[in-house]
C-alpha cells in the first residue's frame, strides 16, 4: 500500500532540491569526470582514490545526489570524482555488481575498496571520503 501523503512530501522535497540545483551557477566548471567503456579503466586505475557514482537520468535519488556529489568533488581535491551512466554502460555496472542506484564505489589502483548504496546525502559522501583519505 502506498502512502500518498509520504509520496507527495518526497516529490515536493525532490522538486525543491532540483530547483536549488538549477539556481546554482551552472557555468561553473564541474570537477566530476564522466566515465564510459573508453576511459573507465584508465581513470580508476590511477594511483589516486576515485569515487564513482553509478546513476541514470530517470533516477530521482540520483538527481538529488548530483549537486551534492559535484560540490564535494571541489572539497576533496585529492580524490577523483566520476560518474557512470548505467543505462549507457551496463557492462561496467554489471562488472561491479551494481543492482541499485545510486551506488557509490571507491576505487584505489583499479580495485573497489568500499561501496555505498542509495541516496546517502552529504554525510555519506563525507564519510567515505574521510574514511579512505586517512589510509
Amino acid at each position: 500500500m502506498v502512502d500518498e501523503e509520504l509520496e507527495k512530501l518526497k516529490k515536493k522535497q525532490l522538486e525543491e532540491i532540483l530547483k536549488l540545483h538549477n539556481q546554482s551557477n551552472i557555468s561553473e566548471k564541474t570537477s566530476v569526470i564522466d566515465l564510459d567503456i573508453n576511459n573507465f579503466e584508465q581513470i580508476v586505475s590511477k594511483d589516486v582514490l576515485t569515487l564513482v557514482d553509478f546513476w541514470a537520468e530517470w533516477c530521482g535519488p540520483c538527481k538529488s545526489m548530483h549537486p551534492i556529489f559535484t560540490r564535494l568533488a571541489k572539497k576533496y581535491e585529492h580524490i577523483n570524482f566520476a560518474r557512470v551512466n548505467v543505462d549507457n554502460n551496463q557492462n561496467i555496472a554489471m562488472k561491479f555488481g551494481v543492482q541499485s542506484i545510486p551506488t557509490f564505489i571507491m576505487f584505489r589502483n583499479g580495485t573497489p575498496i568500499d561501496k555505498m548504496i542509495g541516496a546517502v546525502g552529504e554525510p555519506g559522501i563525507h564519510m567515505i571520503c574521510k574514511k579512505h583519505s586517512l589510509n
